[in-house]
C-alpha cells in the first residue's frame, strides 16, 4: 500500500514534529511504502530566500507605503518609519536572506558581515540586540540571524498575511470561537495561496513522482492513503489547505485522513459535515489501530462502497453523512498497545541539515527548544500518573500509559543518529518514566555516551542525587516539569501527586548533577485566590534564588472538556465551578471552555512574566514580588526561608544516603580511570580531581586489584560485572584491608547507587 504522510506548516523551525516519524515507522514495519514530507521546512525555505523575499516585496511594497502614510496621519510615527525602512531596505533584505539562513545552519564565516557590514538589513529586534551586544562571536551571529527572521516575519504578518507566524500559522483562528465557515475563509490567505499552493503542486501535482505512484496504485485497484498531521491549532488551516489540494487533484484516487493532537482534543465530536470536502476521515489518538481497521475495511479499494459499520477511532465522512468512530475494540486496542511498544520513529525521509538552529534566548534551558536539530521520540506513550486535575486525563495521549521497549528504542534511535549525524534526542513524553530513563542512559553509556537527551519529567522523590548523577553521565542534559502551583495546598488541589520537598529534592539532585531544569507554572486555576498566586510566585522566586531552576513559564489556566476537573464537575463535584458553554452552536473547536470568574486573574499575567524574565537572566531576584505589579497585591504568607529549609533537608537526606552501607552489587562507577598516587586513589569526576585515602596495608597488587574491580562497575565498557567487585571487596576484607570506609569516601564522587 502506498502511503503519503504530510506534516503541514508551521510548527517550529529547528526540527521536525515526530508524528510523521512514528506513522512512517509503523507503516514500514507492516510492509507498506510510506513517504513522509515535512512541508514546514519546505515552506520556510521557499519564503526565506532571495526569490521569496523578492516576491513578497513585489506584492506588498505599495500596500506597505500606504499603511505607512495612514500611520503617519495618525501620528504613529514609529510604525510609519519602520514600514518605510523595510521598503527602503528591500534590496538589503533580498541580498542578505540566504546569508542569514546560512548562519542559522552553522556558517560562521558570514557572522561578521551580518553583524558589522553597513550593507545588511536591520529590524527593530536586530537593533535592540546589537545595542546590548558587547563581544561579538559566532553565537551572537545566530542570535542576530534569529532576530532577523523574526523581524521580517513581523513585516509579513503586518503587511502581507496577518495569519503568518514563524511558529504556528493562523493559530488564533483555529482556537477562537469560530464556525467552520470562518476557518475556511483563512484558506485564501496570501502565504498559502502564493507560496504553499505552488509548493504542493511541485511536490504532489500532475507529472510528479508522487502522481505516478497514485495513478499506478489506483490502476491496480487501490487508493493512496494520505495522512495529514495536525499537532497544534496553528497547523489546522495549512492542513485543510493540504487536504483540499489532494482531494481536488486526485478525487477518489486518494483517501485523506487527518489526525494529530489538535484533532484528538478539539475535534473529537465534530458534527460539521463541511469537513467532508477536505477529508475522508479523522483519525484519533495513536492511529495504529485505526489504520489497521481501515486497511481491513475495504475503504481503500478503488471501487469501495459505502461504509456501514463504524471503524475503530476513525470518524468517516461519506458525503454529508458522518459515521462516528468506534471508541472501544479489544483486539485493536491490544494491537495498538503492542505497536506502541515496538514502533521506532523513522526519520529516513528527513534532511536535518536544512533546519535552521534558531537561538532566540541566552538562557541555556530556554534555548533547548529552538536550538538544535533534535530527533524526537518518546520512552512511553501517555503519563504514568495521569491524575492532575487540569490535564486531559480522559484522552488516550494522557491516560493510555504504555512503555516502549527501551533497549530496542535506543538501538533504533542511535542508528538514526549515526545516519543523520544528529546526536541529540528530545523525548516528548508527558513524563519520562524514571526506570526507562535509567535503562536508556545505561545503554547510552555502554555505547560510549554518544547521545544527549532531554525531556519532560515529574518532580518526584525518586530523583535522588545518585540517580541524577547516573542519568547525567548517561546523556541527560535537561529536564522540564510541572510545578504548576508552588504551595502545599495548591499541589494537593490540582492532584499533582507530589509535595514541595519532593520537588526541591529533585531540582537539587538535577542541578548538582549538572542538568538544566525548567519548570511550568499555572495561575488563574479555578478557585485560586490572589494570595495563592502571590504565594506561588514567592516560592518560585525562592527556587531561582537558590539556583534550583534555570528557566520557567507561566501558563494561564484553561478549563478543558477532557480534564479531570471538568469530568468531576459533570459528576456533581466542584459546585462553585461554573463552566460557560459557547453561545454559538456553530463553534468548531470546543475543547477549551470559559468559566465564571476566570478573568479575575488576568491582571497578574504581565507582572508574573516581567519578574520571570528578570529572574531567568539573574536580575531582580531579591526584589519583593509585590513590586512587580502596578496594582496592590497581598504580601506573601509563605516563610521567606521555605525553600532554604527544604534544601537543608535534602542535603541531610543526601548525605545520609551516601553514608549508608550499600550492597556492592548495586553500585555503579561513573568516575572513569583511577590511579594510585601519594597515598591516595585519584580520579576526575564532574571536572574535579577527587581523592580517597588508600587503606592502610594495601599493597600494589591489591591496589591494582581494587582498581580493576572498580572498572567492572563501569557501564561504559558494556561488560559491567558487579559480582567481581563484590568478590574483590570480600577478598580484601578477608586479608585485613578496611575497604568499606574507602567505598563510603568515593560515594557521591563517581560511585553511585541509582
Amino acid at each position: 500500500m502506498n502511503v503519503i504522510i504530510v506534516q503541514p506548516p508551521v510548527v517550529q523551525l529547528n526540527t521536525v514534529y515526530p508524528s510523521g516519524a512514528f506513522l512512517s515507522g509503523f507503516f514500514k514495519r507492516h510492509g507498506h511504502s510510506a513517504s513522509w514530507f515535512d512541508m514546514n521546512i519546505r515552506l520556510m525555505e521557499r519564503i526565506f530566500s532571495r526569490k521569496g523575499l523578492e516576491q513578497i516585496f513585489a506584492s506588498s511594497e505599495s500596500r506597505a507605503l500606504k499603511m505607512a502614510e495612514k500611520a503617519r496621519r495618525s501620528k504613529d510615527f514609529d510604525t510609519a518609519e519602520n514600514l518605510e525602512r523595510y521598503v527602503l531596505q528591500k534590496d538589503l533584505w533580498c541580498n542578505s536572506i540566504d546569508m542569514i539562513m546560512s548562519v542559522l545552519r552553522g556558517d560562521t564565516e558570514q557572522a561578521h558581515k551580518l553583524a558589522f557590514s553597513p550593507h545588511t538589513p536591520r529590524g527593530l529586534r536586530m537593533e535592540r540586540y546589537m545595542a546590548g551586544c558587547r563581544d561579538f562571536g559566532a553565537d551572537n551571529a545566530r542570535m542576530l540571524a534569529t532576530y532577523a527572521l523574526a523581524d521580517f516575519a513581523d513585516y509579513i504578518s503586518y503587511v502581507v498575511d496577518p495569519n503568518f507566524s514563524l511558529v504556528r500559522y493562523a493559530e488564533s483562528i483555529a482556537i477562537s470561537e469560530n464556525s467552520f465557515d470562518q476557518i475556511e475563509k483563512s484558506l485564501d490567505s496570501s502565504i498559502l495561496t502564493d507560496f504553499y499552493s505552488p509548493l504542493l503542486t511541485e511536490l504532489f501535482g500532475p507529472g510528479t513522482e508522487t502522481a505516478a505512484k497514485i495513478e499506478k496504485q489506483y490502476a491496480e485497484g487501490k487508493k493512496t492513503l494520505v495522512c495529514i498531521s495536525v499537532p497544534f491549532a496553528g497547523t489546522f488551516t495549512p492542513a485543510l489547505f493540504s487536504a483540499r489540494f489532494f482531494k481536488k487533484t486526485y478525487g477518489t484516487k486518494v483517501f485523506v485522513s487527518i489526525g494529530g493532537g489538535f484533532i484528538n482534543t478539539e475535534l473529537r465530536d465534530v458534527t460539521d459535515a463541511a469537513i467532508s470536502e477536505y477529508a475522508d476521515a479523522l483519525s484519533y489518538d495513536r492511529g495504529y489501530g485505526s489504520y489497521k481497521a481501515l486497511f481491513e475495511s475495504g475503504l481503500l479499494d478503488a471501487d469501495a462502497g459505502e461504509q456501514l459499520e463504524p471503524l475503530y477511532k476513525l470518524r468517516i465522512f461519506q458525503g454529508k453523512k458522518i459515521l462516528p468512530q468506534l471508541e472501544n475494540h479489544k483486539e485493536l486496542e491490544e494491537f495498538e498497545n503492542t505497536e506502541t511498544s515496538l514502533v521506532i520513529p523513522d526519520y529516513s525521509d528527513i534532511d536535518f541539515s536544512l533546519y535552521p538552529r534558531a537561538a532566540d534566548s541566552t538562557n541555556p534551558m530556554q534555548r533547548l527548544w529552538s536550538d538544535g536539530a533534535w530527533i524526537k521520540a518518546y520512552l512511553a506513550h501517555g503519563c504514568y500518573w495521569h491524575k492532575c486535575s487540569f490535564c486531559d486525563v480522559t484522552l488516550d495521549y494522557v491516560k493510555a500509559y504504555r512503555m516502549t521497549q527501551v533497549s530496542e528504542l535506543f538501538d533504533g534511535l542511535y542508528a538514526q543518529c549515526r545516519a543523520h549525524n544528529v546526536y541529540g534526542i528530545h523525548f516528548v513524553d508527558e513524563a519520562m518514566p524514571p526506570q526507562a530513563m535509567k535503562t536508556f542512559a545505561e545503554k547510552n553509556m555502554a555505547a560510549g555516551s554518544p547521545v544527549s537527551f532531554w525531556g519532560n519529567i515529574r518532580f518526584e522523590k525518586v530523583y535522588s542525587r545518585d540517580l541524577a548523577d547516573f542519568l547525567a553521565k548517561g546523556g541527560l542534559i535537561g529536564v522540564s516539569g510541572g510545578i504548576e502551583i508552588a504551595t502545599g495546598s495548591g499541589l494537593d488541589k490540582i492532584s499533582k501527586g507530589t509535595d514541595l520537598d519532593s520537588i526541591v529534592n529533585a531540582c537539587c539532585a538535577f542541578k548538582e548533577a549538572g542538568i538544566l531544569v525548567h519548570a511550568y507554572m499555572i495561575y488563574g486555576y479555578f478557585g485560586e485566590s490572589d494570595q495563592d498566586i502571590i504565594n506561588s510566585m514567592e516560592t518560585l522566586r525562592q527556587f531561582f534564588e537558590a539556583g534550583l531552576i534555570d528557566s520557567c513559564f507561566w501558563h494561564k489556566f484553561v478549563l478543558t472538556r477532557h480534564s479531570r476537573l471538568y469530568d468531576e464537575w459533570k459528576k456533581g463535584m466542584h459546585p462553585d465551578l461554573k463552566p460557560v458553554e459557547p453561545k454559538d452552536a456553530g463553534v468548531f473547536a470546543k475543547n477549551g471552555l470559559h468559566f465564571e470568574g476566570e478573568e479575575k486573574s488576568e491582571k497578574f499575567g504581565n507582572g508574573l512574566n516581567l519578574a520571570l524574565e528578570s529572574w531567568m537572566n539573574g536580575r531582580g531576584i531579591k526584589k519583593p514580588v509585590g513590586e512587580w505589579f502596578d496594582f496592590k497585591v497581598p504580601k506573601p504568607s509563605v516563610p521567606q526561608n521555605l525553600v532554604e529549609k527544604s534544601l537543608a533537608r535534602y542535603e541531610q537526606n543526601r548525605d545520609k544516603a551516601c553514608s549508608a552501607e550499600a550492597d556492592p552489587e548495586k553500585l555503579w562507577w561513573l568516575g572513569g580511570p583511577v590511579v594510585a598516587s601519594g597515598g591516595f586513589f585519584l580520579w576526575n569526576y564532574m571536572q574535579e580531581t577527587c581523592r580517597a585515602r588508600i587503606p592502610s596495608g594495601m599493597n600494589e597488587a591489591q591496589k591494582n586489584q581494587f582498581v580493576l574491580a572498580l572498572d567492572n562497575l563501569s557501564p561504559e565498557n558494556g561488560k559491567r560485572n558487579p559480582k567481581l567487585f563484590s568478590e574483590t571487596m570480600a577478598q580484601l576484607e578477608k586479608n585485613g584491608i578496611k575497604i568499606r570506609p574507602l567505598i563510603q569516601e568515593m560515594r557521591a564522587s563517581g560511585l553511585c547507587k541509582p
